[in-house]
């Protein structure tokens, strides 16, 4: 009964374990092609299968694969296959090409292996099972063109064997200079559009999110060396560097050698978007687990789509979610998505193809003579039920190209018929034989319009520059995948419209919550500069502060703007601002209290002058010279007005005022005090019989001293205007924000001179009176001369270092504060004792109290 069980439940599995024995060995031994009769045969060779290693730790380099089950079909490249197939059921249909010629087609898959990418060549030419040169078993071939791709190497291989036969091959690559030169390869022609304008593309993407620190992974062939080299360039003239660069060893149209130190590499790069150009989407799929988290912290901008057949279910956190792919932007063709519905094993039973994507994807059963599927498959199964990580319904970029090109074979064969005819009217012998070699003009000349009004030419100098989509890929939690169109490049639209992107759509992978920044500085912000350190690229910066009164109003600046003289930076450098024009002014708080006190000892002094004359008859009065000391007070009166010519807006007058006004005043009062202590010596010298000193006291000679001393101080003012006279200058360094308005006092020289006449006047006035600070008078002031000539010159030595030391408004505030400070030394020190003794002690103020004075002392001195 056991037994009985058993062998039911083998005979049900009966189907599945037919489909595995049978499906890996038809994808080793059949000989995959497919064919489609017509009066003229369009071949191809596309690399519809693909050879995936079982191991992790495949030895690439040995080459060496399990036969049985290394092989698998390429379901995204298929897509050639049904686009070729609508093309010509599409033209057959149109009877306005070819009328009386139909189209047919005959595909061969590329070998895994390059060194076998021309057995199956040699399969087409002969007609035969094995490789036979110059033989041909067909009686009459009617092919007259090939289609090839999608590496350069084998459409290069290729036509290097049908050159010689001068066979038309156009291939499907992506534009490659090296297939251009017509003498190297006559018979080749190229269908893919232009590729300059796609690293303008990437440059331009690079500058909008200002990705300026990037990698590059590419193929290590002349494709990927010539797309290096160009795209170094452009970012060298757009200051965006290369932090690494990765070239894949390619072995064949499928075959590839990755080392794990390129996952290393990955990882290590701090730069967080990384360009791949051709198709190498194995990067994403083939990653081991330990490399994952190195690819989702990443953002991939590619040259091509990332699809295939044998990548597992993902979600959201997929490696590829997040890519960011250029693709030339075309028409939609009408009718090719309801052509790929309806295209099953059943309508094409002779595409071997189509029955080994069905038994692979839908649990179709698989007969093991014929290699065709049974009749046990899922009811309406359709290429529309797979998902679009594995099959597009769109038409991709190489699909165009291969419909591309069958319109120019099309349409070149329709000319050359035509003009056939032409040539040949009558003739009806060999009108429907076609030699491939006489198709070559007409493809060279090619310049038609597709079903979707887009150019087809394929001579590469009439070529243009396409518009490329950015698309956006999608992977949703269910295994779903989308595209979206998230930008677009126009590289022949105005500078700076040519990029646009809808940067709201982007989805961006999983690691990043917002737009990743991919540089190795951070910008520098307004207000500093960029500074490239000894050794290191131009993206690897340190960022600078301007210096002061310089400005930078814009990220990543190399050098700081200086601020006019008139202006100024703020707190950050980042603008200038106007400064404010400003000078010591009776408004501002310390010109109005220095104008206070300006005018209060000038009253004071004027107060003082009226009890002189009110009390004029008085000893104290008349002692010491009364005239002088009227003199020395209204030359104090003077003194104390000087400061207002420092205060207010200067000008020419008021600056030549200032300091010879203030130098003539000040040399009349120091004048006045020497003629006083001078008077005070000769008093008290004469009092002995027979003194000559006599005559000059009564003959009043001392006041001599005023006005040659006088004289002399305007003779050196007088040089000092004719030479170098003091000028309106304007500081604008002295303090920030300012304009400073103040007076120059031209010649320094004369400055320090005059300066130093008054001291010298001022020192000899203290040495005649410190002479006689003890000579017997009870009216005696040679001590009050004596010591307000000290404070004086105290004054002014201290006036000097500080005054050079400081700018701006404080060396006016100085000058003005040394002024007062020694014209109130010399009224209060003089003067105030008089005033106090003729307004409070009124009783010595008199003759009688003199001598009263007088006598006390003489009986003193008589005791001792």
């Amino acid at each position: 009964m056991l037994f009985s069980w058993l062998f039911i439940s083998w005979f049900l599995q009966m189907p599945t374990l037919i489909f595995i024995i049978a499906f890996p060995s038809c994808l080793n031994d059949t000989k995959h092609y497919l064919y489609q009769d017509g009066t003229v045969i369009i071949g191809a060779f596309l690399p519809i299968f693909q050879l995936y290693p079982l191991k992790e730790m495949m030895n690439w380099k040995t080459l060496h694969f399990d036969k049985e089950n290394g092989l698998r079909i390429n379901v995204q490249e298929y897509q050639l296959v049904l686009a070729m197939l609508f093309v010509i059921n599409e033209i057959n249909s149109n009877s306005n090409i070819l009328p009386n010629t139909s189209l047919g087609l005959e595909i061969y898959t590329l070998p895994y292996y390059e060194r076998n990418i021309l057995r199956n060549i040699f399969y087409w030419l002969t007609g035969l099972s094995t490789s036979i040169p110059n033989y041909s078993y067909r009686q009459q071939s009617k092919s007259v063109a090939v289609l090839t791709g999608i590496s350069w190497q084998t459409s290069e291989n290729i036509e290097r064997l049908l050159n010689l036969y001068k066979f038309p091959q156009l291939s499907l690559v992506p534009f490659d200079h090296i297939l251009n030169d017509r003498s190297q390869f006559p018979s080749l022609y190229k269908v893919a559009p232009k590729g300059e304008s796609l690293l303008c593309g990437i440059v331009s993407l690079m500058l909008y999110f200002n990705w300026t620190w990037v990698g590059l992974v590419t193929r290590d062939d002349h494709s990927g060396n010539q797309f290096i080299s160009h795209l170094t360039k452009e970012f060298n003239k757009n200051n965006i560097c290369l932090t690494f660069v990765w070239a894949i060893s390619v072995i064949g149209e499928t075959m590839y050698h990755l080392s794990n130190s390129f996952y290393f590499k990955i990882g290590k790069t701090s730069a967080k978007v990384v360009i791949i150009y051709g198709d190498i989407k194995f990067i994403f799929f083939e990653t081991e687990n330990i490399y994952r988290k190195f690819i989702l912290e990443k953002v991939w901008v590619t040259t091509s789509k990332l699809l295939g057949s044998k990548y597992p279910e993902y979600n959201m956190l997929s490696l590829s979610h997040g890519i960011l792919t250029f693709s030339p932007h075309h028409g939609e063709i009408l009718g090719f998505t309801k052509f790929i519905k309806e295209a099953t094993p059943i309508k094409y039973p002779e595409d071997s193809f189509l029955h080994f994507l069905w038994s692979s994807n839908f649990n179709c059963s698989f007969s093991p003579t014929d290699c065709k599927i049974l009749e046990n498959c899922m009811p309406n199964a359709s290429l529309e039920l797979l998902p679009k990580k594995k099959f597009d319904m769109v038409m991709s970029e190489e699909s165009y190209n291969v419909y591309n090109a069958v319109y120019a074979i099309a349409h070149s064969l329709h000319e050359m018929i035509l003009n056939k005819f032409q040539i040949q009217p009558q003739a009806n012998k060999d009108r429907n034989t076609y030699y491939p070699w006489q198709l070559h003009p007409f493809l060279k000349n090619i310049q038609v319009l597709n079903s979707v009004g887009d150019h087809v030419v394929l001579d590469w100098k009439k070529k243009t520059d396409p518009e490329y989509d950015i698309i956006n890929l999608w992977n949703f939690p269910t295994g779903l995948s989308l595209f979206a169109n998230v930008g677009k490049f126009s590289p022949r639209s105005s500078q700076g419209q040519r990029m646009s992107v809808y940067e709201q759509m982007i989805q961006w992978p999983i690691k990043f919550t917002e737009t990743p920044q991919s540089v190795c500085s951070e910008s520098c912000t307004p207000g500093f500069r960029k500074v490239i350190p000894k050794g290191k690229v131009i993206c690897c910066f340190d960022c600078i502060p301007c210096q002061e009164n310089e400005i930078s109003n814009e990220t990543d600046m190399q050098q700081c703007m200086k601020c006019p003289e008139t202006h100024y930076t703020n707190a950050e450098r980042t603008q200038c601002l106007r400064k404010t024009i400003t000078f010591l002014s009776y408004k501002d708080p310390l010109g109005m209290g220095l104008t206070i006190i300006s005018l209060g000892f000038s009253a004071l002094t004027g107060l003082i002058i009226g009890v002189f004359v009110n009390y004029r008859d008085t000893p104290v009065v008349k002692a010491n010279n009364r005239s002088l000391s009227y003199i020395l007070l209204i030359t104090l009166t003077h003194c104390f007005l000087c400061p207002l010519l420092f205060i207010g807006l200067p000008n020419t007058t008021t600056c030549i005022l200032q300091e010879n006004l203030l130098r003539l005043v000040f040399t009349v009062a120091l004048s006045c005090v020497l003629a006083k202590s001078i008077i005070v010596v000769m008093a008290f010298q004469i009092t002995a019989p027979g003194r000559k000193t006599r005559w000059l006291l009564i003959s009043r000679a001392p006041n001599l001293i005023i006005p040659i001393c006088t004289l002399i101080q305007i003779l050196f003012t007088s040089i000092w205007l004719c030479t170098s006279p003091p000028f309106v200058e304007v500081d604008a360094h002295s303090e920030r924000g300012y304009i400073i308005i103040l007076c120059n006092t031209g010649s320094t020289l004369a400055f320090h001179g005059t300066l130093a006449y008054l001291g010298v006047m001022a020192i000899t006035s203290y040495f005649m009176a410190f002479l006689s600070r003890n000579l017997p008078d009870i009216f005696n002031e040679a001590k009050f001369l004596a010591f307000s000539m000290l404070v004086f010159c105290c004054v002014w030595i201290t006036f000097l270092p500080v005054y050079h030391s400081s700018t701006g408004k404080a060396v006016v505030v100085i000058e003005i504060f040394s002024i007062l400070a020694s014209s109130a030394s010399i009224l209060s020190l003089i003067f105030v004792p008089k005033c106090y003794v003729i307004l409070f002690r009124s009783e010595k103020n008199t003759i009688h109290a003199i001598f009263n004075k007088r006598l006390h002392r003489s009986k003193t001195l008589f005791k001792l």
